[in-house]
């Protein structure tokens, strides 16, 4: 049987077939927007930072003496130093300030190595300055390494023209969103739990979710036939399934999926005709043995599945990682399996944005290609980046200990990602308590735990859970040498909490 693609010119959104100005792509009204829930900044997050701030008028009115934020991936803002290589007093330093280049006094400053990409960098920039705008896809020199470094990860050819340089990977999400969406009638399959990027940008364009759920008793495992079940529930309510979203490694559960269980997902998006949306912005966060990541482009080429087989999207940021360079909003999303008219549509929304940011778009080719062996800076950078990942796995350990020698909580270990997803068994009088108060249950405990403790948490509800469970989630980013301490007060707060409410 000749395979179809599930993304051809004959369904694409016709709002963006029929887009005439900027103005088309932002009519949102404000109901609709409100609509959209974002729980890793939502109502626990609010009240933190009117916290944090009664801290600096009246430092000694609250039981704590700062704020700890574990509610979001953002790893600088936590303490974590900017790989050198990559930004501070190094590449992205000279293509921002390319005078600094002709200075004799540069080569004491700065390694050969950086020097040189930068030289090789600012040479391939229109107007050799990074205030100018870029192709709208980004720069066509970017673009061509971060192609060669994607094949050299999978193995298989990748080029310059199936990417799309973005302002984080949330921005391509976007705009796939918009390209699959022009009704209530179009469902997206997404995980639950769920980085609520998804729900919200599909609340946003007007779309349909329709959930999987993760099998938590099995370490968080996406089990094909429950997404089989989901799509025949959505389609017999008259939902035109368009997309499989699958976020690996997990958040905010931190699983990483087995190549077995990859080659699954893919056969059931061929069979299905779905095209597959791969999150993948935590590919280099993978903590446990025996684990590792592989991209779902490399996994279906294996498969012997080409471009007219299936369609993927693959998404990558330089926000998380060993960099967590989440300020520079540098991104990409790689398309292929989709028609060339296809593709004319997605650059038309790239074009609405005019182009990602310069900065980003350099940043995502040196994170892309790092230092080789042999080069000046290749030793700082592999001490750098190996004593990174080495402390996240540390802190991942030791919180999960930390969460499942809780009473009534029970925690699967994060194998990759940044997080930690937690269960919370709570006691019936907590349940009313939280009730009372128009609270879920898991807000009440996260809201309890910040104004006692200053830890900020987001409740799982935010991201989905099943129905009857309780879950937060807790990232494994704060300072290792704040662990400790951090890991006392949570259990102090947990032990007068569950004394409280004990039935």
């Amino acid at each position: 049987m000749t395979w179809l693609s599930p993304l051809t010119i004959g369904n694409v959104n016709p709002k963006v077939k029929s887009i005439v100005d900027a103005c088309s792509l932002i009519e949102f009204s404000l109901v609709q927007v409100m609509k959209c829930e974002y729980a890793v900044r939502g109502e626990i997050v609010m009240r933190a930072q009117l916290l944090e701030q009664e801290l600096i008028t009246k430092p000694s009115s609250l039981p704590f003496e700062e704020i700890i934020y574990c509610n979001i991936g953002n790893p600088q803002s936590l303490g974590q130093v900017p790989i050198t290589f990559f930004r501070e007093a190094s590449v992205v330093a000279l293509c921002d300030n390319p005078s600094l280049l002709d200075k004799a006094e540069t080569h004491a400053l700065f390694s050969a190595d950086a020097i040189a990409r930068a030289w090789k960098i600012i040479d391939k920039i229109p107007g050799k300055a990074t205030g100018a705008y870029s192709h709208s896809q980004g720069l066509q020199y970017c673009r061509e390494e971060i192609a060669a470094a994607i094949a050299r990860r999978d193995g298989y050819p990748a080029k310059a023209e199936d990417l799309y340089l973005t302002d984080g990977a949330s921005v391509a999400v976007h705009m796939m969103m918009q390209l699959l969406i022009s009704s209530e009638k179009d469902g997206i399959m997404c995980p639950i739990p769920q980085y609520p990027l998804y729900s919200a940008s599909m609340t946003l364009h007007g779309g349909s979710l329709v959930p999987y759920y993760l099998n938590e008793s099995a370490g968080w495992g996406l089990e094909v036939q429950e997404l089989q079940q989901q799509i025949q529930k959505a389609r017999g309510s008259g939902i035109n399934v368009r997309a499989l979203v699958v976020i690996n490694p997990g958040n905010p559960t931190g699983q990483v999926l087995s190549e077995e269980n990859q080659k699954k997902i893919i056969q059931f998006c061929k069979d299905e005709r779905l095209l597959l949306l791969a999150d993948e912005v935590y590919q280099e966060n993978i903590y446990a043995e025996g684990k590792k990541f592989q991209s779902f482009k490399k996994v279906a080429r294996s498969m012997g599945l080409g471009e007219n087989d299936l369609s993927i999207v693959s998404f990558h940021s330089v926000s998380k990682g060993y960099y967590g360079e989440c300020g520079r909003r540098g991104g990409y999303m790689e398309v292929t399996g989709v028609d060339k008219d296809v593709k004319e549509q997605i650059y038309k929304i790239a074009s609405v944005n005019l182009c990602s940011n310069i900065s980003g778009q350099i940043l995502m080719s040196l994170v892309s290609n790092p230092p080789k062996a042999g080069d000046e800076s290749y030793e700082d950078y592999v001490r750098e980046r190996d004593g990174i990942l080495a402390s996240l796995a540390r802190r991942a350990k030791l919180l999960a200990e930390g969460f499942n020698k809780l009473e009534g909580v029970s925690c699967n270990q994060a194998e990759g990602a940044m997080y930690l997803f937690p269960r919370l068994h709570l006691p019936e009088r907590a349940l009313k308590a939280a009730a009372a108060v128009s609270m879920a249950a898991d807000t009440f405990y996260a809201r309890r735990l910040l104004d006692a403790t200053g830890i900020v948490v987001v409740p799982g509800s935010g991201f989905g859970q099943v129905p009857g469970t309780w879950h937060i989630r807790c990232t494994i980013l704060p300072a290792e040498e704040k662990m400790p301490a951090l890991i006392t007060r949570l259990t102090s707060f947990h032990q007068r909490f569950m004394d409280e409410f004990r039935d």
